[in-house]
């Protein structure tokens, strides 16, 4: 299950953001970065636990309320389609949001499909520049003797804590990844292209 975990978890840089979150007021914390990230874990562990009983879009359909909570999904959206987001009418943006949303929901409903002992424990917090917070946790399994370290980089949005990233055991940026899969069918065919791909990948991991 951790190596299913680190396969989804590709990561390492967050530079790429930074610029960007400078366009983003901060705003009072009423929760802390760390809560916000425990509830995920929580609730992906019930999932875990429940899998096999439940079918790829059972899992589906509990993920996504928890991970569009979590996540800060449109921005992710935006940032994926880089300077294409920027041309993109009201329309475009929606449908990339939406395809964005169930290609990465219909991923962790894929990889996670089912329970071995798997616990997240937190490790701290770390400050990074204007608002952001790494969230430090270790992912550990009976079946592996070393455990996984997994950084969430959480910044808030309109009052509330969103994560933007995640970063396993200092790898590369889940959308520093992304960035780069995407770049080739951007130039094809721009954000409409990318949407459609997104589409039907989302389609054919949920496939029975």
């Amino acid at each position: 299950m951790i190596s299913r975990f680190s396969c989804f978890f590709q990561f390492n840089s967050v530079v790429l953001f930074f610029a960007l979150m400078l366009l983003m007021p901060t705003s009072a914390k009423a929760e802390t970065a760390s809560a916000h990230v425990q509830s995920f874990q929580n609730g992906l562990i019930s999932v875990m636990k429940e899998a096999e009983q439940l079918s790829v879009q059972g899992r589906y359909d509990r993920l996504k309320p928890l991970i569009s909570d979590t996540f800060n999904l449109p921005l992710m959206a935006a940032l994926s389609a880089g300077p294409y987001w920027k041309g993109a009418n009201t329309a475009q943006r929606n449908r990339l949001v939406s395809a964005f949303t169930r290609m990465s929901v219909a991923t962790l409903a894929t990889l996670f499909d089912g329970y071995s002992g798997e616990i997240f424990t937190l490790n701290g917090e770390k400050q990074g520049p204007q608002g952001i917070t790494f969230v430090i946790t270790i992912l550990t399994s009976p079946s592996r003797q070393n455990g996984v370290e997994i950084s969430y980089v959480a910044r808030q949005s309109e009052g509330t804590w969103r994560l933007i990233d995640v970063i396993v055991d200092g790898g590369i940026s889940e959308m520093k990844v992304r960035i780069s899969e995407y770049t080739q069918t951007l130039k094809i065919g721009g954000i409409s292209a990318l949407s459609t791909l997104l589409e039907d990948k989302a389609t054919q991991l949920l496939a029975p």
